[in-house]
C-alpha cells in the first residue's frame, strides 16, 4: 500500500490479482448479480488507488473483505429504497466467465471453512455478513442475548481466519 501511495501501478496490479476475487465473490454472494458485483469490485479498486489512505494498517485481507461487505450492503439498501426488481442478471458475457469461476473458486473456500464451524459460530456470521443484518438483529431473531451473539461471531470469525490463512496474498 506505501508503493500505491506513491502511485506505483505495479504494486496496484499486485494487489488488484490478490484481491480481486474475493471481492468480486464477497459482492457476488451478496447482491446475487455479475454486474453488481463487478461494478462493487470495479468502485471498491478505483476507491483503493484514488485514496490509498484508506487503509492504513492492519490485516488488509479483512479490510477490503469488509469493505466490499460494507459497499454490497450500501447497494442492496439503495435496491430497497428504489424498489428495484429482483431480474438476475447473471448471464455471462465474453470475459466475465472467467471471473465468475474464480469467484466462485474462491466463494467454495469460504463456503467449506463456514461449514467447518458449528452452528452456534456460522449462523450469525452468514446472518450478519451475507445478511446484511445488525448484531442487534441477529440477537432478536435467534433469541440470544447480544453479548452471545457477539462472543460467537468473534469465535467463528477467528476459526475462519485460522482455515483460511495463506489462502490469500497480503
Amino acid at each position: 500500500m506505501a508503493r500505491i501511495r506513491e502511485r506505483d501501478t505495479l504494486a496496484f496490479e499486485v494487489v488488484y490479482d490478490a484481491y480481486h476475487r474475493l471481492v468480486y465473490g464477497i459482492a457476488l454472494k451478496m447482491l446475487g448479480d455479475v454486474m453488481a458485483a463487478e461494478d462493487v469490485t470495479q468502485s471498491i479498486f478505483l476507491k483503493i488507488w484514488n485514496q490509498p489512505d484508506a487503509f492504513s494498517s492492519g490485516n488488509f485481507g479483512a479490510w477490503i473483505s469488509r469493505v466490499a461487505r460494507n459497499r454490497s450492503l450500501d447497494v442492496l439498501r439503495s435496491r430497497s429504497l428504489r424498489g428495484e426488481g429482483e431480474i438476475p442478471l447473471d448471464i455471462p458475457i465474453d470475459g466475465a466467465l472467467d471471473e465468475a469461476v474464480f469467484a466462485r473458486i474462491d466463494g467454495d473456500r469460504v463456503r467449506d471453512a463456514l461449514r467447518s464451524l458449528p452452528i452456534e459460530q456460522r449462523a450469525p456470521i452468514e446472518l450478519g455478513f451475507f445478511g446484511g443484518i445488525t448484531h442487534e438483529e441477529i440477537a432478536r431473531r435467534t433469541a440470544t442475548p447480544l453479548g452471545t451473539v457477539k462472543t460467537r461471531i468473534r469465535a467463528g470469525l477467528r476459526k475462519l481466519r485460522t482455515a483460511l490463512e495463506g489462502s490469500t496474498v497480503a
